[in-house]
């Protein structure tokens, strides 16, 4: 990786941090320089408007999802335990590495649902990606006979999403701490409503 792309990536860095505490909508250049000590005309070179910052800022995030949550999963045996991992790195992953402010990914489908416009284009991309990996997750769980034949995947992962977006605003508007233990008891629970009957 050579110079320019090193400081594009610390900007990054930099700038999902500030979206995590500050919203997509939040971030700007100016924010940005004042922030990571960088001049705007310097994350001009970078990043030519607020549109293009947050579209990077967006892929920068899949990246890192998939890094911390989807990529270790699937070490995982596939099945259950595999679903499990994702549920679970999902639920820590922004502090995994370090989001004061929680999901940028979350927060962004919140403020941009109803903006038209290539940032909502792309907040609507990553989300049914996230919908589309848990989905083929509950298939496998149905293929290796751990989950019911006539189980609906995306219910499951509906329900999945669901208990995502209950545990951030436990954990980051209700502060409370026993959210991430009460997401995997739902989400255990969800399980045994589709588990496979032995025959």
């Amino acid at each position: 990786m050579g110079k320019g792309q090193q400081t594009r990536q610390a900007i990054l860095g930099q700038a999902l941090v500030l979206s995590s505490e500050c919203g997509l909508s939040g971030l700007s250049i100016g924010l940005l320089a004042e922030k990571s000590g960088m001049s705007k005309s310097g994350l001009f070179s970078h990043f030519g408007s607020k549109e293009e910052l947050q579209l990077a800022v967006i892929r920068e995030a899949q990246d890192r999802f998939a890094e911390v949550v989807v990529r270790p999963a699937l070490k995982e045996r596939r099945g259950l335990a595999r679903l499990r991992a994702m549920v679970r790195n999902g639920i820590v992953w922004t502090q995994k590495i370090n989001l004061p402010g929680g999901c940028p990914l979350m927060s962004a489908a919140l403020e941009f649902d109803d903006q038209p416009g290539a940032v909502r284009d792309a907040v609507e991309s990553s989300q049914r990606d996230w919908r589309r990996t848990l989905v083929n997750a509950v298939r496998i769980a149905m293929d290796v006979g751990e989950l019911a034949a006539d189980t609906d995947p995306e219910q499951v992962a509906f329900e999945i999403v669901g208990i995502s977006l209950a545990t951030q605003q436990g954990q980051r508007l209700l502060r409370d701490a026993d959210a991430e233990q009460r997401a995997m008891r739902a989400f255990e629970r969800l399980v045994r409503d589709y588990l496979a009957v032995p025959s």
